[in-house]
């Protein structure tokens, strides 16, 4: 449990390397479910990290998991919450009728978010 954990964080760490001026959404997808794949867990494709502006949940969706599409180019002064969901074992999710999520294998899950804004030095995290 103490990897899954561990884990959850470092892809978070990982993924934000990615979140330049430049770059493109899908990179930090990518570089998350690399980096999440690694060391042997799933990340759940059905909920995701999302753009952050007037509203707390705005686009882009922020998978953590490669795209077919590069996605949007990352620019300057964006405002992201990167929050990858690491599962045990498989990545699939289930919904229970009051809203509550969990895995659908019944193994462990982990959550890590923090909100990051662009800069031209790279990622700062706002929320750590």
């Amino acid at each position: 449990l103490e990897e899954l954990i561990k884990v959850t964080r470092e892809s978070f760490f990982a993924g934000i390397k990615k979140a330049v001026p430049g770059n493109h959404i899908n990179d930090i997808s990518t570089e998350i479910q690399k980096y999440v794949e690694e060391h042997g867990f799933s990340v759940v494709r059905e909920l995701a990290g999302h753009g952050i502006g007037e509203n707390l949940h705005e686009e882009p969706t922020i998978f953590n998991f490669r795209q077919k599409r590069t996605g949007l180019k990352i620019e300057k002064n964006m405002t992201f919450a990167i929050e990858p969901m690491v599962n045990m074992g498989a990545p699939d999710v289930e919904w229970g009728e009051d809203g509550t999520v969990y895995t659908a294998d019944y193994s462990f899950s982990a959550h890590y978010e923090n909100t990051i804004l662009i800069t031209d030095g790279g990622p700062e995290i706002l929320t750590l």
